[in-house]
């Protein structure tokens, strides 16, 4: 079995990284041009997609915040960047969809407000109609 430290071997798996983010970079501006994606969650994502190419690319740099961190094969520390990145937008997301769920639920109790409002209305305007 090679050892994982050869110059090849890192070199491929920078190679991965870098077309890995240009790949995602390239995914969340499309979604914005189809308007699938708002610009505030995509501003996230394009920045993580650019960490992770200067990551990629900076190889010393990615090897004194490895060796900073104690990560002993550098280009760990990228999925380790990335792992993070996830977790911390899944956090964030959650936190969206439960302030949206809640919205929707008064939205939803308005309405039915509203709706029964306007039956009483409609109820006492047949009956001044039919007498």
């Amino acid at each position: 079995m090679p050892e994982l430290n050869t110059g090849v071997e890192i070199f491929r798996i920078q190679i991965i990284a870098v077309v890995g983010s240009l790949f995602i970079i390239g995914f969340i501006i499309e979604l914005i041009r189809r308007k699938k994606l708002q610009e505030r969650y995509a501003l996230l994502w394009l920045v993580a997609g650019i960490v992770m190419i200067v990551l990629s690319i900076w190889r010393n740099g990615l090897d004194k915040l490895a060796h900073l961190l104690g990560v002993g094969y550098a280009p760990a520390l990228l999925f380790l960047v990335a792992l993070g990145f996830g977790l911390l937008m899944m956090i964030h997301f959650s936190v969206v969809i439960s302030s949206l769920t809640e919205r929707n639920k008064i939205l939803a109790q308005e309405v039915a407000l509203l709706k029964a409002e306007l039956n009483k209305i409609n109820d006492e305007f047949k009956k001044r109609s039919v007498n």
